[in-house]
């Protein structure tokens, strides 16, 4: 039955956009307690729009009207003219050609681009060609000839281009070089290769007076909750016969600020809320700037203070001086894939059971050692997934808090079928044992015994693992995974409605025994199987009372006990299955007795849980 609850729960998660890939993570999930998601794309839309140019202060708004469409984005240009500032559009050059996307023109209008490759690098072609620089064309007058990736340990992408095929060089600053090198990235790592700015017409050094001028910009654009990366460029005399990071990566000339918008997702704030509610405390990961983060952790509501850190300042601490600071930091910036191991390694020797989004390769370390390794589906990676416990579909906050849920839901109809399964055990087993202490013959035969346990554990069983999910089930703190099975009162349970079972079902039987009934041993057969269906009712919820969850509410348990009941009938009334059971046919009003004794235990649970609501737990 456990793992059929979780096999059909694995389903269900299944529906909402989770893929669970190793079933005990369907269990985990619902004692989570920090979920650690990524930024861009899980929180935000990840559908990124230019919409700020920033160049020694002069500052142009466009817009670039984007289409949501994965994996290819359709992006309809209307004609714009070129910025009126030349070094806005030398930054937009500059952006398009130190750029993995593409545009291709998909209609014989002219007017609509696919852009193929990273929303953010996408965002950027189609800003240039917003204001009129094609990245086709751009390609053709400057072609690439080397290039140094983007690692997030440099936060930066360097590309080589030639100039010396294209035969207007009049409205570029590097029209006397044979090749020229464009930088784009965070600002922190590309203002410290750079020694000068362009001033429109000229390069003019970057003194510190211009270096504040720039982190102001900067920072105004990030308190605005934009995502911002800074572009510089360097002439080189010749083509560089290897691309080499030291070599390339300095004396750059910057150039200015692009600041992109990247909206969060409308159903992420009320899943932060429902996470919050459930015990449950989210956290940011990114590798965006602070200032950026903290913008968009409180218009979540992720964080309840302005306290964060940075991946420069998690380098430097250990994880034991972490503990101390994850308990009250909820976002992580400028943060590396290296950096969110050693945040799960802290939260979890604080004890928290912690789930942990990621997409790349270096991610894989962090996904293994999380107790919930959670991977994207649209844009994480192959090594990713398979290090992870559950893949998102969608690559979505929300979804992972819905799978939390359907966790929650997993393990409480587990804990209910397997206190059903004991207290009606206990039953059966006390009245084996008590019946010879008051002096009664055997009152049920082996064949019957495994004939309550067939129809009573299998059916009413299985029903019992996709109960709908009781009201309180996100607004409760999570369970420990590691509390004991008969934790939260269910020893006692099993101890008195085993009991209780026992008695009813014996008394009946020894008032029968006493009174020379020759139906005795059926009437305990009859009342000790349908308590147990009565069990199984009253068991559907632990606070809640059947009557206000309604019989309807799992119609897969209301046909299992009325099937049960039938079958029960027809072995005690079928003449060739009394043979086989040994059992006799009841008169009518010993029938009715059996079946009014036979709800004590149901009433008992009724009785128990109206205490529970009134008075609460014990």
């Amino acid at each position: 039955m456990v793992t059929i609850g979780l096999a059909l729960g694995a389903q269900r998660m299944l529906k909402r956009r989770a893929l669970i890939r190793k079933l005990p993570a369907v269990e985990t999930l619902g004692s989570v307690t920090v979920i650690c998601s990524d930024k861009t794309g899980t929180l935000t839309e990840n559908l990124m729009t230019v919409t700020v140019l920033d160049v020694m202060g002069e500052r142009q708004a466009i817009e670039t009207l984007v289409r949501k469409q994965v994996p290819v984005l359709d992006a309809e240009l209307r004609p714009a003219a070129r910025p009126q500032v030349r070094s806005l559009g030398l930054l937009m050059r500059a952006a398009a050609l130190c750029n993995d996307a593409s545009l291709d023109l998909a209609d014989v209008d002219g007017d609509r681009y696919r852009v193929i490759g990273d929303p953010t690098e996408g965002a950027l072609v189609l800003a240039a060609a917003r204001l009129g620089f094609v990245r086709p064309e751009l390609d053709q007058r400057w072609p690439r000839c080397a290039e140094i990736p983007f690692t997030s340990e440099r936060k930066r992408m360097t590309t080589v281009h030639k100039t010396n095929v294209s035969p207007d060089q009049t409205d570029v600053p590097w029209r006397d070089a044979y090749c020229v090198a464009f930088c784009k990235g965070s600002l922190d790592g590309l203002i410290e290769i750079s020694s000068q700015v362009w001033a429109g017409n000229e390069a003019v050094a970057l003194t510190d007076e211009l270096r504040q001028r720039i982190q102001v910009a900067h920072d105004r654009l990030a308190q605005e909750g934009q995502r911002v990366l800074g572009v510089a460029f360097r002439p080189l005399p010749d083509q560089p016969e290897e691309a080499n990071e030291a070599e390339l990566e300095r004396e750059m000339t910057f150039v200015g600020l692009i600041g992109m918008m990247d909206p969060p997702r409308a159903e992420v704030k009320e899943a932060v809320a429902t996470s919050k509610m459930a015990g449950i405390r989210p956290v940011m990961i990114t590798g965006d700037h602070p200032l950026t983060a903290q913008h968009v952790a409180r218009e979540l509501n992720i964080a309840s203070n302005e306290r964060s850190l940075t991946g420069r300042e998690l380098a430097g601490m250990s994880v034991q001086e972490l503990q101390d600071q994850v308990q009250v930091v909820s976002v992580y910036a400028r943060t590396s894939p290296e950096h969110k191991l050693k945040i799960v390694q802290a939260l979890q020797d604080q004890g928290h059971i912690v789930a942990m989004t990621g997409d790349g390769v270096n991610d894989a370390p962090a996904l293994k050692r999380a107790d919930i390794g959670v991977a994207m589906g649209i844009t994480g990676t192959d090594v990713a997934k398979e290090a992870a416990d559950m893949v998102l579909l969608d690559d979505n906050f929300a979804t992972i808090v819905a799978a939390v849920e359907e966790g929650r839901i997993i393990y409480d109809n587990i804990r209910k079928f397997i206190k059903y399964t004991m207290t009606s055990n206990a039953g059966e087993i006390l009245v084996m044992l008590l019946a010879p202490f008051l002096g009664m013959p055997l009152p049920l035969l082996p064949l019957q015994i495994l004939w309550v346990n067939l129809v009573t554990d299998g059916l009413p069983g299985l029903a019992m693992t996709i109960e709908p999910a009781e009201r309180d089930t996100m607004r409760r703190p999570p369970h420990r995974p590691q509390e004991s099975i008969f934790g939260r009162g269910l020893g006692q349970d099993i101890l008195w409605v085993g009991l209780l079972m026992a008695l009813i079902s014996l008394g009946i039987g020894f008032w029968g025994w006493g009174n020379g009934h020759p139906g005795w041993q059926t009437m305990v057969f009859i009342t000790l199987t349908l308590s147990q269906l009565g069990n199984a009712l009253a068991l559907r919820s632990d606070r809640d009372s059947l009557f206000s969850i309604g019989l309807l509410s799992n119609k897969a348990m209301l046909g299992t006990v009325a099937l049960t009941l039938l079958l029960q009938l027809l072995v005690v009334y079928v003449p060739f299955l009394q043979e086989i059971f040994e059992t006799q046919a009841l008169p009518l009003d010993t029938l009715i007795l059996s079946l009014v004794l036979s709800t004590g235990v149901f009433w008992a649970l009724e009785l128990k849980k109206w205490l529970v609501r009134r008075w609460g737990p014990a």
